[in-house]
């Protein structure tokens, strides 16, 4: 077992599932400390148990990271608590879709407050939390964020807000050797895109847009994320490293 992020502080939003559940347990698997949080108690508190099963150390912690306070409190929270904060991961995130047409101000909205207004309020703490020793802050962006995507037009927007703003939080955080950086996925299998994928023509017709020719897996992004946490990326800041099975690098795909 690597054990290459002993004795650091990670701090994971949207903990309880899918990618962030896959983040925690690889980085306590690593030798991470993990706070693994999110707006449920339950699946938070299992994800600490297969921590615990493996030999790692974590803890739960209920924390909704659209309200500023609370969120900000935790962060505070944890570095008061541990003596420190080394690893942030921003991937709790909230979307709706539909028609641009038929969208409404307060739904457009709904999409920023999450993802944009989140990133934005952890990366701020995180910045002032780790300028004595540095850290890392990795931030979830999506493919959506870099190409049109009909339905998902206020999910596109705030995705490719939080690229740019972590590009321009990298600038800020290097003097203080704070590094940031943004981790892009495209189809992902997780429980928000389970009902999708569950069709097996949906499946295909995804899948063949891939030029790797399958979805990705949890597993696959947090191995992205955590060595983007490690100082094995003690040179990288304000990058973009997608893991999207080559989606992104095509116009289009093969067509059989």
């Amino acid at each position: 077992m690597t054990t290459d992020l002993n004795d650091r502080v990670a701090f994971v939003t949207g903990g309880g599932s899918g990618i962030g559940e896959a983040t925690a347990l690889l980085l306590a698997e690593r030798g991470a400390h993990v706070v693994v949080t999110g707006r449920r108690r339950d699946p938070l508190d299992a994800v600490v148990e297969r921590i615990h099963t493996a030999g790692g150390r974590g803890e739960a912690r209920v924390v909704d990271v659209s309200d500023e306070a609370g969120f900000v409190a935790a962060l505070e929270q944890v570095a008061e608590q541990h003596g420190r904060l080394d690893i942030l991961v921003n991937n709790a995130m909230a979307f709706n879709w539909g028609p641009l047409e038929e969208m409404t101000t307060e739904q457009w909205h709904e999409n920023f407050t999450t993802t944009v207004d989140g990133t934005f309020w952890g990366t701020r703490t995180a910045l002032s939390l780790m300028k004595a020793r540095g850290g890392a802050i990795i931030n979830l962006a999506s493919i959506c964020g870099e190409l049109g995507t009909a339905w998902m037009a206020g999910y596109s927007a705030s995705k490719a807000a939080v690229i740019n703003f972590s590009r321009a939080a990298a600038a800020e955080g290097a003097a203080h050797g704070v590094r940031v950086n943004v981790v892009v996925p495209a189809v992902v299998e997780t429980p928000a895109t389970e009902g999708m994928l569950a069709d097996d023509a949906t499946r295909r017709s995804t899948e063949k847009l891939i030029p790797m020719g399958r979805v990705g897996r949890p597993e696959e992004l947090a191995a992205a994320i955590a060595f983007l946490a490690s100082d094995d990326a003690s040179y990288i800041t304000g990058a973009t490293l997608p893991v999207d099975g080559g989606r992104g690098a095509v116009l289009i795909t093969a067509i059989d």
